[in-house]
């Protein structure tokens, strides 16, 4: 079926003169319609099609309209029913739209009438297509595999965040600023049962004492001055969902009072309400502090601290997987030269400099610098010169003993070959999903390959 991009119709009518009437006026608007006299037809058209809209007249010689609207509902949610009646079929007409219909005309109904309609229902069903879009993109992006890394630790991660998406369980992630935290929470929720509801997140360190609760339970008209109506928090907005709460280490002892008794009880209370309301809500909790420290200083609730720790794990600073830096550069390279329709590389002495680098900011602040040196560049090659001063003054004697980096230097090559090594092991020597692991080409990926191969660097 050639569907015209201004909408499919399936048209059913048994009266011949008024389908030909209809059929011509959509047509001239550029839809596509497909018509049936009777509700067998209608069916076996539904089956073999996939329509935007279904205009269908309520009265059939074999079928009514709305088994026609049931059938509709059951093969396709997107596709939008109007019902078209006499005036004496009303009552049946709106129990129609109560069963899923979008509308009902009344016959006789006007030219400009009918084609608003068909415009509104077809509307609709381009919102619901985007709506759907977004969100697989969403998915997408916070697949897994969207999180670039292969240093050990990493993978530890990777295997953790597997194994509690699919819970209800409470999460805290412990990490530096800038490590990720807010990523891996939206990893494990778009990996969850809830993926198909909104991410909810605040950032508890960035808003006053006096407006988190509010923000977080809500309240009502005139429960103080300003108050001029109802105000819904996060956590009812999140009924269902996933509330991500940042930066929790820097809550008062008062709000994680409340925090505590909305967790452990799954209820809130809106400020200024009597109302007792009852959720679902999967808290994940990221602190840039440790908070078993922040209990001895008296600063942090230990109830609270405990309903928290159900699940825990630390996302290591930058400083800490240093081979995982060429991954990152290229993935963001690769994110903006697909923004720019471009095709920007990074010279090895750039990619020292950055590997060279303490990183206090993690990987937001290597994104950053990446972006800076993108635009700063106007060839094809980002340099030395494109780094700003910050990162070529800094050093690995910066870095802590642990890593015992050579002070002579990083093989470059030889970190390559170990991350393909690893990948290809992890794909189970498949060279297109180690390319997607190492954010790398087929074609550049299948000839590394080939050349470690030959050198017996690779089995």
């Amino acid at each position: 079926m050639m569907i015209n991009s201004s909408g499919s119709i399936l048209l059913v009518e048994d009266d011949h003169n008024q389908r030909e009437i209809i059929k011509t006026i959509l047509t001239k608007e550029g839809y596509y319609v497909e018509d049936a006299d009777t509700g067998k037809k209608a069916l076996d058209l539904l089956k073999g099609s996939s329509f935007d809209v279904v205009l269908t007249d309520l009265r059939l010689p074999d079928i009514d309209g709305t088994n026609i609207l049931k059938e509709v509902k059951i093969q396709n949610n997107l596709c939008q029913v109007i019902i078209i009646t006499a005036f004496g079929s009303i009552p049946s007409a709106v129990e129609a739209t109560k069963l899923g219909a979008f509308y009902y005309l009344e016959k006789p109904f006007e030219k400009d009438q009918l084609l608003l309609v068909i415009k509104n229902a077809i509307n609709q069903v381009r919102l619901l297509k985007d709506n759907i879009m977004l969100k697989d993109q969403l998915a997408s992006r916070f697949h897994l595999d969207n999180i670039v890394g292969t240093h050990k630790r990493m993978e530890e991660l990777y295997k953790i965040v597997k194994r509690v998406a699919p819970t209800n369980s409470t999460v805290i992630i412990y990490g530096e600023s800038g490590t990720g935290k807010e990523l891996f929470a939206k990893s494990i929720h778009y990996n969850s049962p809830r993926r198909n509801k909104p991410f909810y997140a605040i950032n508890c360190a960035a808003i006053p004492e006096t407006l988190l609760e509010s923000e977080l339970f809500g309240y009502e008209k005139g429960a103080f001055t300003g108050a001029l109506t109802r105000h819904i928090g996060l956590f009812e907005q999140a009924n269902g969902s996933t509330l991500f709460l940042d930066e929790i280490g820097d809550l008062t002892l008062g709000t994680q009072a409340k925090l505590l008794r909305a967790i452990q009880e799954k209820e809130i209370r809106r400020l200024g309400g009597k109302e007792t309301i009852k959720l679902d809500v999967r808290i994940i909790a990221a602190t840039n502090k440790r908070l078993d420290e922040e209990i001895k200083k008296g600063n942090f609730r230990e109830d609270l601290y405990y309903r928290l720790n159900v699940i825990a794990f630390s996302i290591p600073p930058l400083r800490e997987r240093v081979t995982d830096i060429p991954l990152l550069v290229e993935h963001f390279l690769k994110r903006l030269n697909d923004m720019e329709n471009t095709k920007k590389t990074i010279s090895n002495e750039a990619l020292k400099l950055l590997m060279d680098y303490s990183w206090p900011g993690n990987v937001r602040q290597l994104e950053s610098i990446i972006e800076r040196a993108y635009v700063m560049c106007d060839g094809s090659m980002i340099d030395v010169e494109h780094i700003p001063e910050e990162v070529k003054q800094g050093s690995l004697k910066s870095l802590p003993a642990q890593l015992n980096i050579p002070d002579e230097g990083i093989d470059f090559e030889a970190i390559e070959k170990e991350l393909i090594k690893k990948a290809y092991i992890k794909a189970e020597g498949k060279v297109s999903v180690a390319a997607k692991l190492l954010n790398m080409s087929y074609d550049k990926l299948w000839f590394k390959i080939k050349k470690m191969r030959e050198k017996g660097e690779l089995f």
